[in-house]
């Protein structure tokens, strides 16, 4: 029989890793971003990645200045309600010119005017102290709506913390990703190679014709081609995930893989309660509304008048005459051209406006909460299928390779059981990464970092 004489076949050249372009590096004039150690030689946890993330990606710094203004701001409007102390001191040279016109006898004719100039130099200091004793709770008002707005700017360095936690993540598991795509399709190059040397034996002894050969040839390319793709896939993923924490784009991160299925475990019923709970989104829109409110009853209360107490203590020279004076000053703007009439309806409209984002925001973040929900259900539900359908192709691929060892089977039913194994495989990986990263994103959704 001719599957007697099949030869037994021999692997081709083993499958090398595609070598990928040199990192580009910075220019000199760029602010130094880390290399950290964590990712030198060894693969970073996800857990180690999230915080490498928190320290070192510049829109969290910038975030948490942003708050430190902010917190500044709430003592900029306190100012007004403490004692407040100031000094002067004044010099002056002065000059003054007097005519004097004389004196002269009965009978003596009068002498001619002549100009006298005198110089003399005066000098004042004083300190002047004055206390806000009453302005019908404006100031109040203002740091009110000041702390309020220190609060948005907090919950701002939450969510740009939430946000680079979820890139960080997705970016983790997208390498991870890349990496299986990059094993799957050594693999389905290795097979390729195998099946040329099968088709070329056969064909070499007559059993084969020499289009399966061709066809053979075709794979490997095709093959390799896939690969080349999934090794710059991996390549970019890597980027993706450096620039995601902040640090070095040329830095040689690798991700330690926990790409296995866990089960994740959240009461279905309290998503959307948590989700409000601790959306900075959320609780920012909120806060805006206070310091909204705080503004309103601030510019209400600029109608009525402020009472103040000073005082003046100092002395001038030459003869350093004692200065001083003190009251209480009532000041009440009556008529200011409608200013503070249009003031106060800005902010009521401002209000208004506030009060409307928050409950875009709510609905925005239930819509956020459910979509990310299902997604996780169906990624759940998808990794099974897929696992399932790797063990179908690679028993349908072991039982075509061993048809075509045989010589019962041709070219084709071995090239097509490998592809539909190198799909089922890739799409296992896919499955997998896929509910991770749906996870990340429902964890986002709720607010957790």
């Amino acid at each position: 029989m001719a599957a007697a004489q099949a030869p037994t076949p021999q692997p081709e050249t083993p499958v090398s890793v595609i070598p990928t372009p040199r990192p580009l590096q910075a220019p000199p004039g760029l602010a130094g971003f880390p290399t950290p150690p964590q990712v030198v030689g060894r693969e970073v946890t996800l857990e180690e990645a999230l915080q490498i993330g928190q320290d070192n990606v510049p829109l969290v710094m910038a975030a948490i200045g942003d708050y430190a203004a902010a917190r500044q701001r709430v003592n900029e409007a306190l100012a007004p309600l403490l004692p407040q102390i100031s000094g002067q001191w004044n010099g002056f040279e002065n000059k003054n010119v007097i005519v004097s016109t004389g004196f002269a006898a009965p009978g003596v004719p009068t002498p001619r005017p002549l100009p006298v100039a005198a110089r003399f130099v005066t000098t004042t200091a004083t300190v002047t102290a004055s206390q806000l004793l009453f302005d019908f709770g404006k100031t109040w008002a203002a740091t009110d709506a000041a702390k309020s707005a220190a609060e948005s700017f907090r919950q701002g360095v939450e969510l740009q913390r939430l946000t680079v936690a979820t890139n960080i993540k997705v970016a983790y598991f997208t390498l991870l990703l890349s990496k299986r795509l990059v094993a799957v399709n050594v693999g389905a190059l290795e097979r390729a190679n195998l099946n040329l040397s099968s088709a070329r034996a056969y064909f070499e002894v007559g059993i084969q014709p020499e289009a399966f050969v061709t066809r053979a040839e075709v794979d490997v390319a095709n093959a390799r081609v896939s690969l080349i793709q999934a090794q710059n896939a991996q390549a970019l993923a890597r980027v993706s995930l450096n620039t995601a924490m902040g640090i070095a784009i040329d830095s040689p991160t690798e991700a330690k893989d926990i790409l296995a299925y866990e089960p994740y475990s959240v009461n279905s019923d309290a998503i959307v309660a948590d989700a409000l709970k601790r959306r900075p989104e959320y609780l920012q829109a909120r806060a805006q509304a206070d310091a909204g409110t705080a503004t309103v009853r601030q510019r209400f209360r600029s109608f009525f008048p402020s009472i103040v107490a000073s005082g003046t203590y100092g002395a001038g020279r030459p003869d350093m005459n004692e200065i001083y004076n003190y009251g209480v000053q009532l000041n009440w703007s009556l008529i200011d051209g409608g200013n503070m009439i249009a003031q106060y309806q800005e902010a009521a409209a401002a209000l208004e406006a506030l009060q409307a984002r928050v409950k875009d925001t709510a609905l925005t973040i239930w819509q956020d909460a459910q979509q990310s929900y299902l997604n996780m259900v169906a990624a759940e539900q998808q990794i099974g299928a897929a696992q399932k359908a790797v063990d179908s192709a690679q028993e349908n691929y072991e039982l075509s390779q061993g048809r075509f060892n045989n010589g019962v089977a041709n070219i084709i039913e071995l090239t097509d059981a490998q592809q539909s194994l190198t799909q089922a495989q890739s799409n296992e990986a896919q499955a997998l990464a896929g509910y991770r990263i749906a996870i990340a994103q429902l964890q986002r959704a709720m607010g957790i970092r």
